[in-house]
């Protein structure tokens, strides 16, 4: 591909992945659109779009729409993320607009490398040959013994840091939930809850200090995401550290809340920001603040970016639920996690092609 190649077309396709252990009732899928982008020299490049439960229909027609018309004749580069970003805006700074966005973005990036004959993580300069991985469960739902079980099989597989989910309508049962995960773990590992936005303030403050006689790492998304003067409030009642931004979309919303100092670990989630480029601008700000950085879900994406920064970082893998685990890809990624530690990836773009 030469500087002067544009993108002459893109193309979607919306797959329902069956997900092998479901996150809820109503979560037994998640969705998948995949973007294939031509540049005007005949390169393809592959990326998509993700969503568990709710839009996907709604991200695949603002790129059909929307993204496609603007973005033609273009050039092929990720350096069109803003111009693209800009035209979105009025129908939302973030959210279906920057999900959308992520499939297109995803998909100029493998571009890139792949006409370079390389991966992304050695395109933007590997620095980590590995990086520690901590378990984690959608398992509010289960039974307290389904749960003890998953624990110990994280266990058996050699983790040392595993992340449950907390927020029931009785802080007892989450307390005894808590309890018996902590007991099965033992002293030495680490345990993450996650609230998944569940509690008010008041609830907030009440649960997180009788879960915190448990030694947990972090508490997930306590409040709901965007509610800015909760957390500032919550932050002065717990000393618990606060892990958020799997719902924050854009680069501003990062700031307003590390800037706000109720932020301890940021979990960016890289198709629901935008994708890689603006994904790597909220990376660095997160380091410039200095807080942790933990991007949330699809390892097999976020590893290979987070191998290419200058920090370190946990890599998040739920149980079942890769795309090479759900049989949802060509072929592997080559990315492995053995001993809760992550390594490997692609030779070639992201190496992320989907069954379709």
């Amino acid at each position: 591909m030469t500087d002067q190649a544009s993108i002459q077309r893109v193309d979607t396709h919306l797959l329902r992945i069956p997900l092998r252990r479901p996150w809820g009732a109503d979560v037994t899928e998640i969705c998948v659109i995949t973007v294939t982008v031509q540049a005007s020299d005949g390169l393809v490049g592959h990326g998509f779009s993700w969503t568990p439960s709710i839009g996907s229909t709604a991200v695949q027609a603002m790129i059909d729409d929307d993204l496609t018309p603007f973005l033609l004749g273009r050039p092929a580069t990720p350096s069109v993320w803003d111009e693209a970003w800009a035209h979105l805006h009025e129908a939302g700074g973030g959210g279906v607009t920057t999900i959308a966005l992520a499939g297109v973005d995803l998909a100029l990036w493998d571009l890139r490398a792949r006409t370079a004959e390389t991966s992304v993580t050695d395109l933007l300069g590997r620095r980590h040959d590995k990086l520690a991985a901590y378990a984690s469960g959608v398992n509010l739902h289960y039974s307290h013994d389904d749960l003890v079980a998953q624990v110990q099989r994280w266990i058996d597989a050699g983790y040392s840091a595993v992340k449950i989910k907390v927020g029931g309508p009785d802080l007892a049962e989450d307390l005894d939930r808590v309890a018996a995960v902590r007991d099965t773990l033992g002293p030495g590992r680490r345990l993450f809850i996650d609230a998944n936005q569940r509690w008010d303030l008041d609830t907030a403050s009440r649960a997180i200090p009788a879960l915190s006689a448990y030694d947990i790492g972090w508490i997930e998304e306590p409040l709901r995401a965007d509610d800015l003067a909760g957390y500032i409030e919550l932050r002065q009642r717990i000393d618990v550290p606060i892990a958020l931004g799997e719902n924050l979309h854009t680069l501003y919303r990062f700031r307003d809340f590390l800037d706000a100092g109720v932020i301890d670990i940021a979990q960016p989630n890289i198709i629901r920001v935008g994708g890689i480029t603006p994904f790597l601008r909220i990376a660095e700000l997160v380091r410039e603040r200095g807080a942790q950085l933990a991007p949330h879900l699809l390892p097999e994406l976020s590893a290979q970016l987070a191998f290419a920064l200058p920090q370190t970082c946990w890599v998040e893998d739920v149980e079942d639920a890769g795309f090479a685990a759900l049989g949802a890809l060509t072929e592997p990624t080559g990315l492995h996690v053995t001993e809760g530690w992550a390594a490997g990836g692609p030779s070639l773009g992201l190496g992320m092609i989907f069954k379709n």
